[in-house]
């Protein structure tokens, strides 16, 4: 266990990466890197963290902004349940706390949006509590170097690599020991093609040893994918339409052109036949993948929009103001492919 620790970490002193937020204790920074980078990349995270840090520079300054305003500047990252929820917490920590940021991992936990993982991340980095972290890079580290067959996405996998995980840790520097295996994670035991040859703990993995690299970690579920099939609506008069999602659903509190769902294929082919008949013209089929839902989907311009839409009261804006309405990715996609052929 002890040699396990010493490697990783003497690598992780030579090899990490220069990040902004591993060069601060601040809480409040720490925080916000770890929401931003779930589900996201470094590369595409780094540009969102500075925009926030330059933005929001304190607590009490994203507490009191507007969460429209949040949308917008977390608009293009996904998972917008991230943004609004980190706007709450906000709040919640102001109005709980002093606006002095909780200093155990019991007690983040405690914080609208913190689960076990970025209330580890924020203990151990920030007020070096010996509490181990465990996400996608640190499963794939300790499935393959103790070659691991229990499924992470289980109640039984979670727990014994939160054990071992815990196990593992050194309660002097937590924080170094955290970072350390992630990074081996994401630079070195990648999910594909990892680099053995240059791996800190290849004289111990066990999976290396098995032949078992490729099948480490284990999952038990495949992840079901949804099919959703979208008629948007934009009126082809100079002007934009939006409408506001308000159900708790993706892309809550978002803004979009007026839409009709259809259930299925079927119903999604006949109402294009209805809409296209009406429409002055239509979008190519578009097809946009969110992580556990495929949507379907076709832009019909019209001349007037004057109908009941599945999503809410209709109203009109200047394109002009569109940069203060948060909208999804594929609508922002798309509006720049209205202006761009306008031009």
């Amino acid at each position: 266990m002890a040699d396990f620790h010493l490697l990783t970490t003497d690598w992780y002193r030579q090899n990490k990466r220069d990040l902004p937020w591993r060069n601060t204790n601040d809480p409040y920074y720490i925080w916000l890197s770890e929401v931003i980078l779930q589900q996201t990349r470094v590369a595409q995270g780094l540009s969102y963290y500075e925009k926030f840090v330059r933005n929001y520079p304190t607590l009490h300054s994203l507490a009191s902004a507007e969460e429209q305003q949040v949308l917008k500047d977390w608009q293009g990252l996904g998972y917008y349940s991230r943004a609004r929820n980190l706007h709450f917490a906000a709040k919640q920590i102001i109005k709980e706390y002093g606006g002095d940021f909780p200093s155990s991992f019991l007690e983040l936990k405690n914080v609208k949006g913190i689960g076990n993982y970025t209330a580890a991340a924020i203990a151990s980095f920030a007020f070096k509590e010996p509490v181990a972290v465990v996400d996608g890079n640190v499963y794939r580290v300790l499935s393959r170097c103790f070659d691991l067959s229990t499924p992470i996405d289980t109640t039984a996998g979670v727990k014994e690599f939160q054990e071992l995980a815990q196990q593992l840790i050194n309660p002097a520097y937590p924080d170094i020991h955290n970072q350390a295996i992630m990074e081996v994670g994401a630079l070195v035991c990648t999910p594909k093609k990892p680099d053995c040859n240059v791996c800190p703990i290849n004289s111990m993995c066990l999976a290396k040893q098995n032949k078992t690299i490729e099948y480490r970690p284990v999952k038990s579920k495949k992840t079901k994918v949804r099919q959703r099939y979208l008629h948007y609506l934009v009126e082809d008069s100079g002007h934009l339409h939006l409408t506001k999602r308000t159900e708790k659903d993706i892309w809550q509190n978002l803004f979009e052109f007026p839409l009709f769902e259809s259930l299925n294929e079927k119903d999604f082919q006949l109402k294009h036949e209805e809409l296209s008949n009406k429409s002055i013209y239509h979008s190519e089929f578009i097809t946009h993948q969110l992580s556990h839902q495929k949507l379907n989907v076709i832009f019909y311009h019209m001349t007037e929009i004057s109908h009941a839409f599945d999503n809410g009261e209709v109203f009109k804006i200047d394109i002009e103001q569109l940069s203060d309405y948060p909208v999804p990715k594929l609508i922002e996609n798309y509006i720049e492919r209205i202006i761009n052929e306008r031009k």
